[in-house]
This record gives structure tokens, C-alpha cells and sequence, in this order.
């Protein structure tokens, strides 16, 4: 249930002819009140002969036209509450009861204050309602609605819990960073699979999984077909980046569209990139990295919160790393369950990146990149048994966040699980019903806060050793 504040306006009538009218695309199918300040306001939809628009827009900014000092600039307050499209639909009277939980929160209309603002709340689609406010209170003195969007994001995430809704609040920096309806727009009339974001976000997180060291990350960058962008301080060194999909412009083709790691995911900026830095490690096979895998699993369970932070980490890098180097049958099975678990690899709260988890499963990534063809030579028992190690390591993930009651994190993981017993069902041999090997899961004393497609087209980059010694070094753009 995501909440999101539109720009402020100074015309009540023009917002109330937009929400009870056609849409801008005919959109709007039976626009109707579902709550307001009134329980007995008729809806100028139902009733109009009751009530019309500019009557209800005269109503709600009566308390401005009465107020003594100075009015605000922009007295309209408006705001859309949306769920997922995978959510059930809500009753007319569920969105009410989410409205006036919205305007109690944002300060609008607290509970049970009679002189509060007027509002109402207007639905005129399955997913979502739109409330609007006027900023003066009926006892002649201004609303108090700083920091109305946190605490409407809180209350979202009460009603996701509550009815178990799909969580998009984004504010615990885990909910996946979705593209904005423009993107989107722009993919279908392209004919995309997916936004420039997807697939970007992707790309960067495999990179970031397997990079050593900053010019290793830039250059998988780059390898990958991207355009980098770097920022330097003062003194020269590295201190964030951006890229860009080739082709993807914007401004009537004028300018590359950007997108710095901080805005694709919140653990692709470049400080939360370098904490997955590690020395690379000599190859191995899919037998090490299965090995690897199991062995994490069962340290995860006896880790406490900070610590087991860092390890469902680790585990979100090796599951977008198994994705890629997954035989072309389970592949897209893989890459969904790792873009089902990627909440789940952010916990909430303090964190600490030495689990002991964590370097097991790191090894286990490097592993499966310097042996990408391994499974494909072994035939389905060695994929089979990689799978089915996967599935013990996000059922204890679940399992942790579980203990640390962290509700969003535990129904990601328990998401990805499923998509990976799907993926060992199509080697032939459905995996058996197995049990984390996590021993007993521990609840941390004082609990709380304290699919896409690679890009193509573009000739890969030898890797160090691989091409010419005299090969020069990455330029600033590309």
C-alpha cells in the first residue's frame, strides 16, 4: 500500500472535477465518496441532485474562506493510496477505514477531533483511492502536517501487515525502488519486456556481487554493455556513479537517461557496492559453491539480528549470481526467485557485514562465476542439487526473519522459495520436502529498529589476463 503525495493546488473545484470525472484517458469508472470529515455527505456521483461539485467545493473550503490571518498559497492538500496489482481489491468500506487512518496520521483529521479539516476520500478504481484536504481547520487555526508522508507510510505498513498486502512503503529502505508510471509508458510504447530501471538494476546488482575492487566494478559495468558515469570529489577518488542503458534518451534524444546506484536499489549506491568487496578466490565448481551453500544455512540460524543482516545479504548477491549462471531451463525460474528475494536480502535496523554466513556464501558466488558451464557438463543432478541447496538457504532466511518478526522480509523469502522449487521441478526430479538446516532460530533480546534481460549488442571487454598487456585503462564515460 504505497501513499504518495501529489503537488499542493489552490483550486478545490478543479481537483473535484478530476477525481469525479472520465480521467484523462477515461480511466475513472464510477466515481464515488467513500469517506469524508461528514459520514452523512452525499456523493455528488450518487446524489447529484443533493449535492454538486462546486456546492461540495464551496463546503470544503469554507474553514479557509473563514480564516482571520493570512491563507496559505496553496490550500488543497491531495493525496493517492494505492496497492499492488497483485492485491485483493478492497471493499468501499476497508478504503474508508484506510482514509481516516491517512488524514489521523498526516495530521489532517486526527481522531476524534471535531474542528479538524474537511476531507473526503474518492475511489474511482479497484487499486486505489485519492483524499482531499483543505488546509485550514474548523476552528479557524492551521493544520500541523510536517512529516505527514512518514507517518502515512507507517500506517500503510500497519494495513499491509493487517491484511496481508503486498508492502511497497519504502521507508525501511527494503521495498524494492519500482519504476515510475513514465517508465513504464515508455517500455510498452518501445515494446519492452521491462523498464530501463529492471533491467539496469539487475545488471548493476551482478556486478556489484562479483566485483573485487572499484575499477573491477566499473568494468563489469562496462562489459555488461552499460554506459558508467563516474563522480569524483576534490581530490580525485571515486565517489558514486551512474549509468545509462544504450538508446535509452531522453529530451527528443539528446541526452543519455541516468540513473546513479542510489536510485535503482538502496544497496547499489556506491558505499553500500564496496562492502561487498572481498579478494577474489580461486575457481571452484558448482560442488563447492552447494557445499558452500549448505554450510551457510546452517549458520544462519544461530545468528543474532545485526549480524544475520549481512548474511541474508550475501544471500540475495549469490542467488542474482546462480540466476545468471543457471542453465538456460531454469534460468528464468532462478532470476524470478531473486527478484522475489531481493527485499529480503534488506534487513531493517542496525546491520553488521561479518556473519559468518556471509563469506561462505560469497564463496559460493565466485564459485559458480568461474564455472558457469559446470552444471550444464554435470546434467540435471549436479542442477538439481544446487537448487535444493538454494531452497534450505532462503527457507532459513525466512526462517530469521521470522524470529526478528520482520513480516515483509519472511514473505519475500518464503516467495523466492517457492520459484526455486519450481526451477527443481524442471530438472526432472521434484525436490524433497526439506527442513533449514538452521538448528534453533534465535530472537535477538530487544528486538526493533535500533525479470530481465542482459544487454545484448555490445562486444565484451577482455578480462585482466585475457587481453593485451598494453590494454588501456577504463576511460570516465562511455
Amino acid at each position: 500500500m504505497m501513499p504518495k503525495k501529489a503537488p499542493g493546488g489552490s483550486e478545490t473545484v478543479e481537483l473535484l472535477e478530476y477525481l469525479f470525472g472520465p480521467g484523462e484517458r477515461d480511466e475513472h469508472t464510477d466515481p464515488h465518496l467513500v469517506a469524508a470529515w461528514d459520514p452523512d455527505l452525499p456523493c455528488p456521483a450518487r446524489h447529484p441532485g443533493r449535492m454538486t461539485l462546486a456546492g461540495l467545493a464551496l463546503l470544503l473550503d469554507a474553514p479557509v474562506e473563514a480564516l482571520r490571518g493570512p491563507r496559505p498559497d496553496e490550500h488543497v492538500w491531495h493525496v493517492s493510496v494505492r496497492n499492488h496489482a497483485g492485491d485483493r481489491t478492497l471493499s468501499d468500506a476497508e478504503w474508508s477505514e484506510v482514509a481516516a487512518a491517512m488524514v489521523h496520521a498526516a495530521g489532517i483529521a486526527p481522531a476524534g477531533d471535531e474542528h479538524a479539516c474537511r476531507w473526503i476520500a474518492v475511489r474511482h478504481a479497484g487499486d486505489h483511492i485519492h483524499i482531499a484536504a483543505t488546509l485550514a481547520r474548523q476552528d479557524g487555526r492551521h493544520p500541523r502536517v510536517r512529516g505527514d508522508i512518514p507517518s502515512m507510510h507507517a500506517a500503510a505498513r500497519a494495513f499491509e501487515a493487517r491484511w496481508g498486502l503486498t508492502p511497497m512503503s519504502p521507508l525501511d529502505r527494503t521495498a524494492r525502488r519500482r519504476p515510475l508510471t513514465g517508465e513504464a509508458e515508455k517500455a510498452a510504447r518501445r515494446g519492452l519486456a521491462e523498464t530501463a530501471r529492471e533491467s539496469l538494476q539487475r545488471t548493476v546488482r551482478i556486478a556489484a556481487a562479483l566485483a573485487h575492487d572499484d575499477a573491477d566494478f566499473l568494468d563489469r559495468l562496462r562489459d555488461a554493455g552499460l554506459r558508467v558515469r563516474e563522480r569524483h570529489g576534490d581530490d580525485g577518488t571515486l565517489v558514486g556513479y551512474s549509468v545509462a542503458l544504450p538508446g535509452d534518451r531522453a529530451d527528443r534524444g539528446s541526452r543519455p537517461v541516468w540513473f546513479a546506484g542510489s536510485t535503482l536499489a538502496y544497496d547499489l549506491s556506491l558505499p553500500r557496492v564496496r562492502e561487498r568487496f572481498e579478494p577474489a578466490v580461486t575457481p571452484a565448481d558448482w560442488a563447492l559453491a552447494e557445499t558452500r551453500i549448505r554450510e551457510a544455512s546452517a549458520v544462519l540460524g544461530r545468528a543474532g539480528q545485526a549480524e544475520g543482516a549481512g548474511d541474508v545479504a550475501a544471500l540475495g548477491d549469490l542467488l542474482a549470481v546462480a540466476a545468471e549462471h543457471s542453465p538456460a531451463l531454469v534460468r528464468d525460474r532462478v532470476r524470478a526467485a531473486a527478484d522475489a528475494f531481493e527485499q529480503a536480502a534488506r534487513a531493517p535496523g542496525a546491520r553488521s557485514l561479518e556473519g559468518r554466513a556471509r563469506a561462505r556464501w560469497r564463496s559460493a558466488a565466485r564459485a559458480l562465476e568461474h564455472a558457469p558451464r559446470a552444471g550444464r557438463g554435470g546434467g540435471a543432478a549436479v542442477v538439481l542439487t544446487l537448487l535444493i541447496a538454494l531452497v534450505e538457504a532462503v527457507e532459513a532466511a525466512a526462517a530469521w526473519h521470522r524470529a526478528q518478526e520482520h513480516r515483509a522480509q519472511a514473505k519475500a523469502a518464503a516467495d523466492a522459495a517457492v520459484l526455486l522449487r519450481n526451477a527443481a521441478a524442471l530438472t526432472g526430479t521434484p525436490p524433497p520436502t526439506t527442513k533449514p538446516r538452521t538448528g534453533r532460530v534465535v530472537r535477538t533480546p530487544g528486538r526493533g529498529l535500533p525479470a530481465a534481460t542482459p544487454v545484448t549488442g555490445v562486444p565484451a571487454r577482455p578480462r585482466p589476463g585475457q587481453g593485451p598487456p598494453d590494454r588501456p585503462g577504463p576511460s570516465r564515460t562511455r
